[in-house]
């Protein structure tokens, strides 16, 4: 059985709408983070995934920005604990080593830890507050294809 939903490389100029309306979604008006926070100038510079449900609507995104770092990783609610977030970050994972990074590295909200370490990361440095939330600093080392 095909999964109920796809990963694909997205183009910001092309897909920026379905982007913002996944990160609008989850941290604007989920989690309270304020929308000037939420956009900022790098995204026509990052490297964006996109989770799509069978018809085509956006359901999760990620990015990988020029400081190699992940970030911006969403899922919508209602597909959660269905392996979309898993998809989303095995596919960054992919991308940053195919672009010859070392390691990457990400800020985690502290209840995602989890989420990261099943990927390997390993959390460092204190706690700290992110947009109202508190958060984590951690990174994996990558493998060379």
């Amino acid at each position: 059985m095909s999964p109920a939903f796809r990963i694909v490389r997205a183009d910001f100029g092309r897909d920026a709408a379905l982007l913002h309306a996944v990160r609008e979604t989850v941290f604007v008006q989920e989690q309270n983070v304020p929308a000037a926070l939420e956009r900022d100038a790098i995204d026509p510079e990052c490297a964006h995934v996109l989770a799509l449900d069978q018809d085509g609507r956006p359901i999760g995104t990620g990015r990988l920005t020029p400081q190699r770092t992940i970030g911006r990783m969403a899922v919508l609610k209602e597909w959660r604990g269905r392996g979309v977030g898993d998809a989303l970050l095995r596919e960054l994972l992919a991308w940053a080593a195919e672009s010859g990074w070392p390691e990457v590295s990400l800020h985690a909200q502290l209840g995602a830890l989890g989420f990261y370490e099943k990927h390997g990361f390993a959390a460092y440095g204190p706690e700290y507050d992110e947009a109202g939330i508190r958060h984590r600093s951690m990174r994996l080392e990558l493998i060379r294809p």
